[in-house]
């Protein structure tokens, strides 16, 4: 008896319930919902385009000097790490015998000088004093002249070989070919030294004037990429460092590298720091294209097709549909060429769109 009597008070409870369920459900439908969709503002900045290159730093002026003859290292005029200018002594040889040489090579040079001017100064005082004298003076004159041909023979043979002694002590001192440092010495005072016998340069210079950045840049980007275009460099030991730069070089080989096809490319470094140093690893940033002071949209805003964009504007507690002209992308913002004004507010997709 008491379940009877129970089962029409569930049955009520219930019912009264499932009312109060439905009558939210149709009052929450019917009611306006005044929340303002997700929206942006049309801003007025710059868009820049860019292809990136990932690569490293590269000092291209180098060189790796060394004694043009044997001998024994007399001197080493300089230390690693010292900065030099073009045509500095680095380091010379003891070569008494190479100065010696040198030495007679000036006075064989000197004599032949004087012979050649005796022998012209002869010929001249026979030529006043004979004159047109038949032939036996025109014998004489002759056989002076030839002294003056062979003597000036002399003279030529003497500068060959005052010029083959100067050039074979040259090569006993090492010089700088350019201003820069020297990144490394690998010989010492007193050592004997025979180029055969060298299993590194004796001196190793790095130009500090010139920096590259060697890098490769992937076959989708190539084709946008030309010389003279600026670029950004960042460095993975110098984050806080940023450098401006040109391209100088697109290659047009391709390389196929981890199965993609890319580029070689070099970028000249407008900026000189102390703190760059040959290979450090550095991303750049070619810049392809450039907007400045554009109106930009979020891409996420744009809705149409790309022949007929549409974006939904927010005024006046309104969304409103407009068209729009669109122009350059970067992929995340684009710029608008007409249908907005800076400041309007733009519906993203969201809670109310």
């Amino acid at each position: 008896m008491k379940m009877k009597k129970r089962l029409p008070i569930m049955i009520a409870v219930s019912l009264i319930s499932l009312g109060v369920v439905l009558a939210i459900v149709f009052t929450s439908l019917a009611a306006p919902d005044d929340t303002p969709p997700d929206t942006v503002t049309v801003t007025r900045d710059d868009l820049v385009i860019t292809a990136p290159v990932r690569g490293n730093l590269e000092m291209p002026d180098k060189a790796f000097l060394s004694f043009g003859v044997p001998g024994t290292v007399e001197e080493v005029l300089v230390d690693v790490g010292d900065t030099v200018e073009k045509d500095d002594e680095l380091a010379r040889l003891d070569a008494p015998s190479l100065r010696l040489a040198l030495e007679a090579a000036e006075a064989q040079y000197r004599s032949a000088r004087n012979a050649l001017r005796e022998a012209n100064s002869l010929l001249r005082e026979a030529r006043d004093l004979l004159g047109d004298g038949g032939p036996v003076t025109d014998l004489l004159l002759r056989f002076l002249e030839q002294q003056v041909d062979g003597a000036r023979s002399a003279v030529e043979m003497a500068e060959l070989n005052l010029e083959s002694a100067r050039l074979n002590l040259e090569q006993a001192v090492i010089t700088a070919p350019f201003h820069g440092v020297v990144a490394d010495i690998n010989i010492s005072e007193g050592m004997a030294f025979a180029p055969a016998a060298m299993g590194a340069p004796p001196i190793s210079m790095v130009g500090t004037g010139k920096i590259e950045m060697r890098g490769f840049i992937d076959e989708l980007d190539v084709a946008s990429v030309e010389v003279g275009q600026e670029a950004t460099i960042s460095l993975d030991a110098l984050r806080d460092m940023e450098l401006k730069g040109k391209v100088s070089f697109v290659s047009l080989i391709g390389t196929v590298r981890a199965g993609v096809v890319s580029y070689e490319t070099i970028i000249t470094l407008e900026d000189k720091h102390e703190e760059l140093r040959d290979g450090m690893s550095a991303a750049a940033d070619i810049i392809v294209e450039r907007r400045d002071n554009v109106l930009l949209i979020p891409n996420r805003a744009i809705r149409g097709t790309r022949e007929a964009p549409l974006v939904h504007v927010y005024a006046d507690a309104q969304v409103q549909e407009r068209e729009v002209t669109l122009g350059l992308s970067d992929g995340i913002d684009t710029e608008v060429l007409s249908g907005l004004n800076e400041g309007e507010e733009v519906v993203l997709p969201g809670r109310r769109t």
